[in-house]
């Protein structure tokens, strides 16, 4: 373990299943179709809103507002997409990976297939350096021996990598669109892969053309500039509390599921507005715990799960959406230290 001492495995295997058992009986892993219902009604209605704002203000500068609207309602989407993958809305497959692929592919222009594959493997080791895709991140470095391989123009980048952190979130959105192209294009693990190919095309050039025709060319630049990069930093602003600066893990660490999940995840306290505004990504241990309950039973399950990792010795860590951030930065800055004070560039 890199980080601190987490205890070893348990040798009551039973544990998770003790809490599974307590969880399914109070009906928590039940899907809520009605609700994810309204709130797809309700996305939608908000960027048709957007969509007629948009063709009747015309050629405008006014219409960078707009771009503020959409990215909102495109990282909205994105979770929506996000709980599809998890089979949060529906029991079988099928009609979970047509959700997926209309918010993901054709609606905010990420490959659902690309991308459910590796949040997949985020989820079977979550925080584990060498299996966990999302801490593979360049330029960033989230552990020391990450830090220590960079030589050059990537090690001055690290040593400063806290300050630069959100400003390199803008560039997020620009960086799934890439992976999405890069992954349907090569030979990755695409399930769907003509569908999916056929609706980001769709999604791309609908989108540019539709900017370019109604905006001038000044404008239409700027305000793919303002939506998507405001759409990476909303998107990685919810998901950097969620693990960044909890313990990193090796594969040498011998922890039980319920223990590994917990261990490296972070909650983020706040009211049922956070709940939206987070995509309820703000209860990641429940999700963690429980991939494919629907969004709006993690709140009901937190006191549960809280009240069983008490009872049971497992440290359960929850923090407000500020102070996420903050330990999320100090961690970089701790990284940033180690490769300073180490090795040549």
């Amino acid at each position: 373990m890199s980080d601190t001492n987490l205890g070893a495995r348990s040798d009551r295997g039973s544990e998770y299943a003790d809490l599974s058992r307590l969880v399914r009986a109070a009906g928590l892993l039940d899907r809520r179709p009605g609700r994810y219902a309204v709130r797809g009604a309700l996305l939608l209605a908000g960027l048709a809103a957007v969509g007629t704002v948009f063709v009747r203000l015309g050629p405008s500068w006014w219409q960078m507002a707009t771009a503020v609207a959409a990215a909102v309602l495109l990282a909205q989407l994105a979770f929506l997409g996000h709980d599809a993958g998890h089979r949060q809305i529906f029991r079988s497959r099928r009609p979970n990976d047509v959700v997926g692929v209309l918010c993901g592919n054709l609606l905010t222009g990420i490959s659902y297939g690309w991308w459910v594959d590796k949040h997949n493997r985020h989820h079977a080791h979550p925080n584990t350096e060498g299996h966990d895709p999302d801490v593979v991140v360049p330029p960033l470095s989230f552990t020391p021996g990450q830090a220590a391989a960079h030589r050059g123009p990537r090690a001055l980048f690290v040593r400063h990598q806290a300050a630069l952190f959100f400003p390199l979130l803008l560039l997020e959105g620009l960086h799934l669109h890439l992976n999405s192209v890069r992954a349907l294009v090569g030979r990755g693990r695409v399930r769907h892969r003509p569908v999916e190919i056929a609706l980001l095309a769709l999604h791309l050039a609908g989108y540019l053309t539709v900017v370019f025709l109604v905006l001038s060319i000044p404008q239409a630049i700027v305000f793919i500039l303002i939506n998507q990069g405001l759409f990476g930093l909303y998107l990685g602003s919810s998901f950097a509390p969620n693990h960044k600066g909890m313990p990193s893990l090796t594969a040498a660490d011998n922890l039980d599921y319920l223990r590994r999940q917990v261990l490296t995840s972070r909650n983020v306290r706040g009211g049922q507005c956070l709940d939206v505004v987070l995509g309820g990504l703000n209860y990641q241990i429940e999700h963690h715990l429980f991939p494919s309950m629907p969004r709006p039973n993690l709140r009901l399950a937190q006191p549960l799960v809280r009240d069983f990792c008490a009872e049971h010795g497992v440290s359960y860590h929850e923090t407000t959406l500020l102070e996420s951030w903050a330990q999320g930065l100090a961690h970089l800055r701790a990284v940033s230290s180690i490769r300073s004070g180490g090795g040549r560039d």
